[in-house]
């Protein structure tokens, strides 16, 4: 695979693990850390961004990912003048802080990431894979904006609500799922190919937590190495996440050690990027896991 540049920064697939911290300028994240409170307006979501962003940077992470949507089982989309309200300010005040800092929209609607684009953002992060709107792919190509593609099957009618643990999906129905998953990433890849996106700007993400059920969230980890034969830098995202928490039986706030986990397992499978909540102990088990699988360390 080819090295990725995004701004000021060469991304070398294979040789380490690339860390994407989670900026949620929403009221709404499923996990309790949106900038946002349940009403707009009684807080600086601004100077949170930036503060959140400066110790995200120092404890090493790559990647911003600025978020205006909740993405969680059951959420309520919001329009997209209420989301470019949420991100486009953010996006700003942490470009013009952290120059050298790459930043990620964390939207499936174009008019938003052009938006936050025009804003400052580097590259687009579409938990629909293209599939959502259909200007999102020739937005990108005309931006020769980076994309990650995710696989989504989400369905707000398969959703299940246990108390302390929230909302899951029970999962879509699957003939095969790695072999579907690969299937229907590729397809959101073709969609960019005829767009004219090259395929050294494309990143894939297998969904974790998108429309599966916990043990198909688990194989997905188990197996990432085959979605990684597709050829592609994969990204993935099972930070305090549903199944973490259903498998044991922990609510939000006490899913780290069960994302660590998580996050190990998914670096020896492959990952290139994981997307995370608690950059600052995740990061320290990048180091660590790359360590012994990526990095060859002089013998003493």
């Amino acid at each position: 695979m080819k090295a990725l540049r995004i701004a000021e920064r060469t991304f070398e697939w294979g040789a380490r693990t690339y860390l994407m911290g989670i900026l949620n300028v929403t009221p709404d994240s499923f996990s309790g850390d949106g900038l946002l409170s349940a009403q707009e307006g009684d807080r600086d979501p601004e100077r949170r961004a930036l503060e959140q962003a400066r110790a995200f940077l120092e404890a090493g992470c790559d990647i911003l990912d600025i978020g205006g949507e909740s993405t969680r089982p059951g959420s309520q989309p919001v329009d997209a003048a209420t989301e470019k309200a949420r991100v486009v300010p953010a996006i700003q005040a942490i470009a013009e802080a952290f120059p050298q800092a790459v930043l990620s929209i964390d939207t499936y609607k174009a008019e938003v990431a052009e938006a936050a684009l025009q804003a400052g953002a580097h590259l687009i992060n579409d938990v629909w894979g293209l599939r959502a709107d259909p200007a999102m792919a020739r937005l990108a190509a005309e931006r020769r904006a980076p994309v990650i593609l995710m696989h989504n099957r989400s369905n707000p009618a398969n959703v299940e609500v246990r108390e302390r643990l929230g909302s899951a999906y029970l999962g879509a129905d699957y003939q095969d799922l790695i072999e579907d998953v690969k299937r229907e990433l590729m397809e959101s890849v073709a969609l960019a190919r005829r767009a004219g996106i090259p395929d050294e700007h494309i990143i894939l993400d297998p969904g974790i937590g998108f429309g599966k059920t916990v043990a198909q969230n688990l194989e997905l980890i188990r197996r990432l190495d085959e979605i990684r034969a597709l050829g592609f830098p994969i990204l993935v995202g099972p930070s305090r996440k549903s199944f973490i928490g259903y498998t044991l039986n922990l609510p939000p706030d006490q899913r780290l050690e069960g994302t660590i986990a998580a996050v190990a397992v998914a670096i020896t499978r492959g990952a290139d990027i994981v997307r995370v909540h608690d950059v600052l102990p995740v990061s320290r088990v990048v180091k660590m896991t790359d360590a012994i699988v990526r990095i060859p360390v002089p013998s003493a």
